[in-house]
């Protein structure tokens, strides 16, 4: 059996599709599916269930899909310690961040980039659910997200910031020269937040009954520049963690003021608990952990 084979399995895990995962791994569609009947005829297991096009993985497949992600991620491991040894930090380090945070990225990013030249990196936007599910499958290297959430008990987290949430108008006169707004005082307003599914949005309608109240949003989005176009073009407010003031557009274009009570969550790094850890990923934590992201968003705030 050869490494190669491996990947085309947890290419196939990732693409559900024989033909998208033969694109992802650069080989014809034959070469795929000849791997991986190599692989099953070689442990006597059916590891694919087959139609006329792929339908999952056996309970058998499902085990050997684990150990290979675990070979692989070892291989890579090993690839990235043999480099290390070299005094050479390379590879691509895969990143998952909530909506919300995804702003904070290039803040961390530029830490790696710029000492490690031989250092790549891959960003995506996903939910917690997606990233914790990644992190499991070792699909993804680093998460960054609220830190309150039950299910991080079997993940390694570190905390890099705490948010605080503000009410958002498109200019100062919106709100009448006020420096500061209750919770009750801004479910009032026309609102446009972020979809109920989301975690930040959960963080909001908790403070707001905690405060007595509830809203019923204008406008409902997932995507953070909707929610500023609305508030910019539209007329409307929103509620949104202060961290997301770093962006150019948020920060100089739009007027933010605090709501009381305060309500603070913490926001970090979240990592699969394999030891040892990956040179490639040791580097990354220790220049996240160098950023000190809180005193450059507090100084953000009015």
């Amino acid at each position: 059996m050869f490494i190669r084979q491996l990947s085309y399995l947890v290419a196939l895990s990732q693409a559900q599709h024989f033909r998208r995962a033969a694109e992802l791994c650069n080989v014809s569609q034959p070469t795929l599916s000849g791997a991986i009947r190599s692989i099953e005829e070689e442990f006597g297991l059916p590891i694919v269930r087959r139609g006329r096009r792929f339908e999952g993985f056996t309970p058998e497949g499902e085990r050997v899909l684990a150990w290979a992600r675990q070979v692989l991620a070892d291989c890579e491991g090993l690839r990235q310690e043999a480099s290390a040894s070299r005094r050479e930090v390379s590879g691509c380090l895969r990143i998952g961040a909530i909506p919300t945070a995804l702003p904070l990225v290039p803040l961390l990013t530029d830490a790696c980039l710029r000492a490690f030249p031989g250092m790549r990196h891959e960003v995506c936007t996903l939910s917690a659910t997606q990233a914790l599910r990644q992190l499991s499958e070792l699909d993804l290297d680093v998460g960054l997200s609220y830190l309150d959430d039950p299910r991080l008990r079997e993940f390694e987290t570190i905390s890099l910031f705490r948010e605080r949430y503000v009410l958002i108008a498109r200019d100062e006169t919106a709100l009448a020269g006020r420096t500061s707004l209750s919770w009750h005082e801004a479910a009032r307003l026309p609102l446009c937040l972020l979809t109920g599914n989301m975690q930040c949005r959960q963080g909001i309608d908790a403070a707001l009954a905690r405060s007595g109240t509830s809203v019923s949003p204008r406008v409902e989005t997932d995507s953070l520049m909707a929610l500023y176009a609305h508030v910019r073009c539209a007329g409307l407010y929103s509620i949104v963690p202060h961290s997301v003031l770093c962006l150019a557009e948020m920060r100089d274009e739009l007027h933010a003021v605090p709501l009381q009570p305060a309500l603070y969550r913490e926001i970090g790094l979240i990592l699969h608990e394999r030891q040892p850890r990956s040179p490639l990923l040791d580097a990354a934590v220790v220049a996240f952990r160098s950023v000190d992201l809180q005193s450059r968003l507090d100084a953000l705030l009015p």
